[in-house]
């Protein structure tokens, strides 16, 4: 490295673009993330690979697919020989620390209790680490406290939370090491639930209506038959005008406190970082009568908040229009810290991006889901999509069910599904065959004919018998061989035709 770079990552669980209030939502009332805003870039256009929890995480630490790095569901580790972002980084001089919700052990909710390769152990604390520092009695209190009344039965304060004892250990880690290269990642659990949060966040929203827009009503024809079936299985009202959830809202706004005690640790001890903040995904909120996230690919899910603040390079107050994907998210640490990136890896830096917001660093977001989870269902089983995006037209392929396509500059509520529309078949091929082109350059294990098979599509280009696409050099394992030669391989596709 050619200089000392430090490097803090804050991130939520469960936490749209449409619950933070310098994205339009200011009666969210989050103003340390409206702060870090205006003295920051804002992407307006930020998604996550999966809007699922690890799924999403698998992106953004290894900088992989969830169907390249094997954790394509909740509770499905990562594989064997997928490096994160921690273990490539620290092999390069960096202090690597994460604190907070990892998600990405294949145990279950709360994790393992200790320190995957890659991250400092002194600083490690998981959710099963908080959980062990309790008595069983408020093992369960830590569960159970979900309403204002049992917080305030139970003098719930903020020492107590998860997220408070994140930030008491990232804070401290900002003050022991602030003379040293390093990169620090504190991952709240809130807002999402089980939505324990002190006084006075517990009873900010008790009385607070969160409008819904038109989408919380059935859309009309074209509704994919999978959608459609969720909806009705949750039994949850729809065609409401508002919504009221002030644990969720509550917890939004108190952990908004939380990174803002984060945030003012780095002003005085690393006043030159490097901040990036991000959610792993966000959650229907009553739109299309939709309960959680699951197989859909609605903007409230998918398009997640994404804030940049880097002193003297990250103009204060900008907005960045363009689209950005969370699988850019390694590439661009390891060019901030000045590490050579490898071909495994899916994304690309986006590091003019964040000096200028001009800057589109991809013209495509590509996302993915396959099933909830692998240890109970979430709604539907395997239910497996992909999405293609290019800022304006979204197409999802739902590979069991039928398929979407939505105009958001006329559409936002993604409403009329333009599928079979003869006056949009030109925008639809095009991302489809942008879509089966990236399957087949990341090795998409579930690529096939299947997914250029729609009833919609005439055409056909896949053959049956395609290029061999070999694992891409990852910088720390071997190079593969050529299985027809022994050799080892002088490009990564081979035409076997």
């Amino acid at each position: 490295m050619s200089e000392r770079r430090q490097v803090v990552m804050i991130m939520t669980d469960t936490q749209g673009a449409n619950v933070v209030g310098c994205y339009g939502r200011p009666e969210m009332r989050t103003p340390n993330l409206d702060r870090l805003a205006g003295e920051g870039m804002r992407f307006e256009r930020a998604y996550t690979a999966c809007p699922l929890c690890g799924p999403a995480r698998s992106a953004l630490f290894t900088g992989t697919y969830p169907h390249t790095n094997g954790s394509w569901a909740n509770d499905i580790p990562l594989g064997a020989n997928i490096r994160t972002v921690g273990q490539r980084l620290r092999d390069h001089g960096v202090h690597t620390s994460y604190i907070g919700k990892w998600h990405l052990d294949g145990t279950d909710y709360f994790g393992a209790g200790h320190a995957p390769d890659g991250w400092d152990p002194d600083y490690w604390f998981d959710m099963r680490c908080y959980l062990e520092g309790m008595s069983p009695e408020d093992r369960l209190l830590s569960r159970e406290a979900r309403t204002p009344e049992m917080i305030h039965e139970h003098n719930i304060t903020e020492e107590f939370t998860f997220g408070h004892q994140c930030s008491d250990r990232a804070i401290r880690f900002l003050s022991e090491h602030n003379d040293e290269p390093f990169f620090l990642v504190v991952s709240y659990d809130e807002p999402h639930d089980p939505f324990v949060c002190p006084p006075p966040y517990c009873d900010m929203f008790a009385d607070f209506e969160y409008p819904l827009g038109e989408n919380a009503s059935p859309p009309g024809k074209g509704e994919p038959p999978h959608l459609r079936e969720w909806r009705e299985s949750a039994k949850l009202p729809v065609g409401r005008k508002s919504m009221k959830a002030p644990m969720y809202f509550g917890c939004n706004s108190f952990v908004d406190y939380e990174i803002g005690r984060v945030l003012e640790a780095v002003e005085r001890f690393a006043p030159d970082a490097l901040v990036i903040y991000t959610s792993d995904h966000g959650t229907p909120l009553l739109s299309h009568g939709l309960p959680t996230k699951g197989p859909a690919m609605f903007e409230e899910t998918t398009r997640i908040p994404f804030l940049v603040k880097w002193p003297g390079r990250t103009p204060a107050g900008a907005v960045n229009p363009n689209p950005v994907s969370h699988i850019d998210l390694v590439p661009t640490l390891l060019e901030v810290f000045g590490v050579e990136t490898v071909p495994f890896l899916e994304g690309e830096s986006m590091l003019p991006a964040f000096q200028d917001p001009s800057v589109a660093p991809r013209d495509l977001v590509f996302m993915e889901f396959h099933r909830y989870e692998v240890d109970h269902d979430g709604w539907g089983g395997f239910q497996p999509i992909r999405c293609a995006f290019d800022g304006r037209y979204k197409l999802v392929v739902n590979l069991l069910s039928s398929d979407e396509l939505y105009d958001l500059e006329t559409d936002p509520g993604e409403m009329n599904n333009l599928i079979e529309s003869p006056e949009h078949a030109g925008v639809r091929d095009r991302l489809h065959a942008a879509m089966l082109e990236w399957m087949n350059d990341t090795r998409d294990p579930f690529r096939g004919a299947c997914w250029e098979r729609r009833p919609w599509q005439s055409k056909r280009t896949i053959g049956w018998r395609g290029p061999m696409r070999l694992r891409r050099d990852d910088g720390y394992e071997r190079r593969v061989l050529v299985y027809m030669t022994g050799l080892e391989p002088e490009e990564f596709v081979i035409d076997l035709s």
